[in-house]
């Protein structure tokens, strides 16, 4: 069959390409129903990436995030017509103390492979995680960066210590609140205070037991463990005020890219011995467990349609680019595609 790929060759700019597929494999093939534009793909849209890795990994189909229908598996695991998530990791091997997210090995789908702007996506069975039928497919569309959240507070669930009264999260945008979020789901006890700038964006957390703005915070307040989810430059000062309100031998889970290097106070993070936990991405595991934790809680889905900043049809290539542009000026909540191309 003859799959239409919709890839951008240079900024703001998009094609039609052309690749033929055989339906004789063991890939299941979906066709994208929602898809959700994170801020990795306006830096490849917007050509902010760098001239050196927009060289390298254009032309590309944009687009990470997103859910789908099986329109076939010829090895009947799923039925047609099911939902599913689409996971982007795509590892080529196993390690038994890397996890496949990690791997240098991996291929990630809109990051110098092509992602979800298909018209149909081929996908190994590992690769999809069956979704509830009763979920908001809008809320679904972005559920890879749920599992960011969620990857995030596993890794800090098996190496920070287990006191957990105060949890700090850094970050007023999309992924401290899906963050703080499941936190409060996960350590319904523990109190779990959000860190941000803007008070319009901090009002939207009414889950959580407090909320400061970053110059406003008590000078007595004293953490037991941090998530930074700010990113960019900002993430550089968001960590060095961590290091000030977090109690010794805590630790900060930093989830925020930036693409510049950062100082920060290592001189109290010695003397503190504060245990600094990096994570990126996620995986198949990530994908099952946020699917499952949605369904045990479905409120977390009522909560999450706050994140959606609009949603938008497409059915020409003007229209994604459209979409694209329109998602520059959204100051909160993510843009969401009906992908009807």
């Amino acid at each position: 069959m003859i799959n239409q790929v919709y890839r951008l060759v240079s900024a703001r700019q998009f094609e039609v390409t052309y690749k033929d597929r055989s339906l004789q494999s063991d890939y299941v093939v979906v066709r994208p129903e929602y898809l959700s534009i994170c801020a990795a793909d306006q830096r490849y849209y917007t050509g902010t990436r760098g001239k050196e890795a927009m060289n390298a990994k254009l032309p590309m189909a944009l687009i990470h995030e997103g859910i789908g229908k099986v329109v076939f598996d010829r090895s009947g695991k799923f039925k047609i017509g099911t939902r599913v998530v689409m996971i982007p990791n795509t590892p080529t091997e196993v390690d038994e103390y890397c996890a496949e997210n990690y791997l240098r090995s991996s291929k990630f789908r809109s990051s110098g492979y092509d992602g979800f702007m298909q018209d149909y996506v081929f996908l190994e069975a590992d690769r999809l995680v069956e979704l509830p039928g009763d979920i908001n497919p809008e809320v679904a569309a972005f559920t890879e960066l749920i599992t960011i959240a969620t990857h995030s507070i596993t890794r800090f669930e098996t190496k920070a210590h287990k006191r957990r009264n105060v949890l700090g999260v850094w970050g007023d945008g999309n992924l401290g609140y899906i963050t703080s979020l499941l936190l409060k789901k996960k350590y319904p006890n523990s109190k779990v205070i959000v860190f941000g700038k803007n008070q319009y964006k901090l009002d939207h957390f009414s889950f959580v037991d407090e909320t400061y703005q970053i110059d406003e915070i008590p000078e007595d307040l004293s953490i037991d463990h941090a998530f930074e989810a700010v990113g960019g430059r900002g993430s550089e000062s968001a960590i060095n005020q961590i290091i000030d309100y977090i109690y010794p031998e805590g630790s900060i889970a930093i989830m925020g890219v930036s693409e510049y290097p950062i100082q920060l106070n290592s001189r109290m993070v010695l003397e503190k011995g504060i245990t600094i936990i990096g994570s990126s991405r996620s995986g198949r595991n990530d994908f099952v467990d946020t699917v499952e934790m949605m369904k045990e809680f479905p409120d977390i889905v009522d909560y999450l349609t706050t994140l959606i900043g609009s949603v938008q049809s497409v059915t020409t290539i003007g229209e994604i680019i459209e979409a694209f542009e329109n998602d520059l000026t959204v100051s909160w909540g993510k843009t969401v595609l009906a992908w009807n191309i």
